[in-house]
């Protein structure tokens, strides 16, 4: 892995394997990091965007693995490392997918051309399989893309967070009459992901609404639409992450 090479140097110039990490996390910079890999020649280990791209437990550089210790941004260009289990184990949905038949009356030719992450979640949206999984005929799109967090905090194990300004994506929200549905998508098997991706924008927009806000993990397998809602049963605790329910169709 690429970013294994990156990261063990950058640990080994700032010394971050002896930091006490029952203490206090470790803060680092994208300045730090960039000029700790300005050497390497491979763009891959030593572009900072791309060396703190982590969703996966996969994605993880050893010398993190080992240490048990996983990355944050708490700030644009700023990060903290601290000990603590930042993934989600996405579960099979066991048994065969439930028939759904879609509310349209029509065909969507465009929905066939191509096999993107967006496309397949607009089509289930379409077809009113999100509104039909969240018992919701009011919900409509209204979130889309990238936006930054207010100030907020929260905790992991003992440790409290302070974050400013973070950006977040949401691959789409709705909004209904009484709630917020926010929906991280995928387009393959995923066995993992960093609860930050339902996290962070789980509190971006608890802070900018009183209706309740929902979180639904997303993904097309060949002809299946599999959806997994999630929760967090107290909104200052990043480990508090629990399913809620799940369930697979084959829309007809």
């Amino acid at each position: 892995m690429a970013n294994n090479n990156s990261w063990k140097k950058i640990f080994e110039d700032y010394k971050i394997t002896k930091h006490d990490f029952s203490k206090s996390p470790f803060y680092i910079s994208a300045k730090d990091i960039k000029k700790s890999v300005q050497d390497f020649k491979n763009t891959a280990e030593k572009e900072v965007r791309i060396l703190c791209k982590m969703d996966t437990r996969e994605s993880v550089p050893d010398v993190m693995k080992e240490n048990g210790l996983i990355l944050l941004p708490v700030k644009n260009g700023y990060y903290v490392i601290l000990k603590g289990e930042g993934y989600l184990d996405i579960p099979d949905i066991k048994g065969d997918a439930e028939i759904y038949n879609t509310k349209l009356d029509f065909d969507l030719d465009t929905a066939k051309i191509g096999n993107s992450e967006m496309q397949h979640l607009d089509f289930a949206y379409a077809s009113s399989l999100i509104r039909t999984f969240m018992e919701d005929p009011t919900l409509v799109l209204t979130i889309r893309g990238r936006k930054y967090t207010p100030e907020f905090s929260y905790k992991i194990g003992n440790q409290t967070i302070e974050t400013q300004g973070v950006q977040t994506e949401v691959d789409a929200g709705y909004e209904g009459r009484d709630k917020i549905v926010l929906i991280e998508a995928k387009n393959s098997s995923t066995k993992n992901t960093i609860i930050r991706q339902l996290y962070y924008p789980y509190r971006q927009w608890s802070e900018h609404t009183n209706k309740k806000v929902f979180l639904l993990f997303f993904e097309k397998r060949v002809d299946e639409y599999l959806i997994w809602q999630y929760e967090f049963k107290k909104k200052d605790s990043y480990d508090s992450i629990k399913l809620v329910k799940s369930k697979k169709y084959k829309i007809v």
